[in-house]
């Protein structure tokens, strides 16, 4: 069959989830010649950086794949910050139409359906519209991914109310785990709010009606999770991962590496001792106040071990803003910390994270569990101390600590969007979980088994293995439309 055909991907607003969209857009119109992609791209009014990685990313694209950029949009000063997200990608619903009608008009490949984000399945009505079938990306785990679903079901089906588990003592089991989950530390803070956790699930609602949901992992990594997804009711699933920007051959030209900065931060790692380094990022959007940074620094010169480690300002208090670079982070550490440490430390702001993942001489990763950042620990092989933030996060933490015996933990029940969680870790328990990560006996062990785990996702996405297989059964299923 020689029919060309046209995916439109509509990625949620934000740099991680755009750049794995732009990571799968490239599979597939690499494995497959019949195939164009276009990218639609709705920018957040706060986020200055997605404009310089766009333009980054234009750059690099491979041929058969484009960008549309849809015009800003503000969602109403009325708009409550839980309902934000949401208005703000239903106000690009028209802008979604336009722009799938222009394509059209210029003579495009036949439009053979939308791919939608997890959080964007509202343009699933558009595809329905235009009588194309309508995907699902789904740029976090398949055990996040059943979850969702049966929290769905529970709710609409036996009319359970989830918000009264929070601050239970509740351990509900969930087919897309071994273990039960204590509901109360690790079910998405979303769940406990009323109006955050209608609008959650009801993706979970829409993501059904689709003809197939891509996931952004691979068996061997879930192997438990993705097999129960068939029993959640959910349309076919596909395993393409993991979908990361992992190019790091020439380090000081990708992910902005040749910038002062980047060059610095790696010069600096190529004079540390081989897996002596643990590096402490919290993603796009992680961040600490004055009194947690402090904490930090303490337990990190406490544990004298050599560090790398990435600080965000968190945005103005009641503003929607990213977090910032410190103009100066001397004034938010323990007088003196910055000297005393001189020698074996290094305290950044925004981190070249794949090409530091990559250095022989990180040893190990302190991280929010945003499920981009899992993936490349697991690809590079770094083993992880688990201190999740936000959204899914807390989730992630449990399927790496309990289910899979890859990462070591700080601290699993931290939630900085939920009033009532626990939002302040010690040094010691900083410090504590920094020695479990590098220096324990469970620390070799864990280490081996993470190193076995990263070449079976390498081996995943090469000829024969099973996200290439999978990969290749959903270009069937597009073509076949």
């Amino acid at each position: 069959m020689s029919t060309k055909s046209h995916l439109v991907f509509i990625p949620s607003p934000g740099l991680g989830h755009l750049v794995s969209t732009v990571e799968i857009a490239k599979l597939l119109v690499d494995r497959d010649g019949r195939l164009s992609i276009t990218i639609l791209i709705m920018k957040l009014p706060f986020d200055s950086e997605v404009d310089s990685r766009i333009e980054s990313l234009a750059a690099s694209i491979a041929a058969g794949i484009h960008f549309v950029i849809l015009p800003r949009r503000n969602p109403s000063p009325d708009t409550s910050r839980v309902a934000f997200l949401t208005d703000f990608i239903e106000s690009h619903k028209a802008d979604v139409r336009e722009a799938v009608a222009d394509l059209n008009m210029c003579g495009s490949p036949q439009l053979a359906g939308l791919v939608v984000d997890m959080f964007c399945t509202t343009m699933i009505e558009v595809a329905s519209e235009l009588s194309v079938p309508s995907y699902v990306f789904f740029t976090s785990s398949a055990a996040a991914l059943g979850l969702l679903l049966h929290l769905q079901s529970i709710q609409d089906e036996h009319h359970m109310d989830l918000t009264e588990l929070e601050g239970s003592d509740a351990e509900l089991d969930f087919p897309c785990f071994r273990n039960p989950l204590p509901a109360a530390k690790f079910l998405p803070s979303d769940v406990f709010i009323n109006e955050a956790g209608r609008l959650l699930l009801s993706h979970a609602l829409r993501i059904r009606e689709t003809r197939g949901i891509l996931v952004n992992t691979f068996t061997e990594l879930e192997p438990h999770a993705v097999e129960a997804l068939a029993g959640l009711g959910a349309p076919p699933v596909y395993p393409v991962g993991p979908i990361v920007n992992i190019k790091v051959e020439s380090r000081r030209g990708t992910e902005g590496n040749n910038s002062p900065k980047g060059f610095e931060i790696l010069e600096w790692l190529d004079q540390q001792p081989e897996t002596s380094v643990v590096f402490l990022c919290f993603g796009s959007f992680g961040s600490f106040d004055e009194d947690q940074a402090k904490e930090i620094a303490r337990a990190l010169e406490q544990s004298r071990r050599r560090f790398l480690w990435s600080l965000r300002q968190p945005p103005t208090k009641g503003k929607l803003e990213a977090p910032h670079d410190y103009a100066n982070p001397a004034e938010v550490l323990p007088e003196g910390f910055l000297d005393r440490t001189a020698r074996v430390g290094r305290v950044i702001g925004w981190a070249p994270q794949v090409a530091i993942l990559s250095h022989p001489a990180i040893g190990g990763f302190v991280s929010h569990c945003g499920w981009n950042s899992t993936l490349e620990s697991i690809w590079f092989g770094v083993p992880i101390a688990t201190w999740p933030q936000y959204a899914e996060q807390q989730l992630n933490a449990f399927e790496l600590v309990v289910e899979l015996g890859l990462a070591a933990q700080i601290k699993v029940d931290y939630r900085k969007d939920l009033v009532k969680g626990s939002n302040f870790v010690t040094a010691d328990e900083i410090e504590g979980g920094i020695r479990k990560l590098m220096e324990s006996h469970e620390a070799a062990e864990r280490r081996k088994k993470v190193k076995e785990v990263s070449e079976k996702s390498r081996k995943a996405l090469v000829e024969g293995g099973s996200s290439y297989l999978s990969l290749a059964s959903f270009i069937e299923n597009v073509q076949r439309q």
